[in-house]
């Protein structure tokens, strides 16, 4: 999962990418961290000629994108080769369905104002809840879709 969390960083055009022991940093490292361990760790994959490209996945954890203890707070990466193929939406909706069939009602995020992911999520039904600035400075909308 290290790799998939250090994908789903979001590097504005033209800034130069962090170094991947920026994912040790508490605050992003707790998207991972003993995934699997928790009530409300839940993912699924995609693979290909038996590689995972890509993965979403959902905790209840008090991160960027938190909303209440019952509420699971999404992640989603796609490996770069494979972005823009319709991967994520397909992730995403998978893992809609999961979220329903374990009881939850509706789930999280946290996206940079300014990341191109924000009008993705919108498609998928997630509506802005809230601004705020994150612990680096950036702007960033908290999301929440109802499932």
């Amino acid at each position: 999962m290290n790799e998939f969390l250090y994908q789903a960083i979001f590097i504005p055009e033209g800034e130069a990418a962090p170094p991947r022991d920026i994912i040790n940093d508490p605050e992003i490292l707790i998207y991972i961290k003993d995934f699997g361990d928790t009530i409300g760790d839940l993912g699924v994959v995609a693979e290909q000629d038996n590689q995972i490209i890509g993965a979403a996945w959902v905790r209840i954890i008090s991160a960027y994108g938190h909303v209440d203890s019952n509420t699971p707070e999404l992640a989603i990466s796609i490996l770069p080769e494979f972005r823009g193929y319709g991967i994520g939406t397909k992730l995403m909706h998978t893992l809609f369905k999961v979220l329903k069939e374990n009881g939850y009602k509706q789930t999280s995020l946290s996206v940079q104002k300014n990341n191109p992911a924000a009008s993705f999520y919108q498609r998928l039904g997630y509506k802005i809840v809230n601004e705020k600035i994150d612990h680096v400075g950036q702007e960033d909308y908290l999301m929440v879709k109802m499932l």
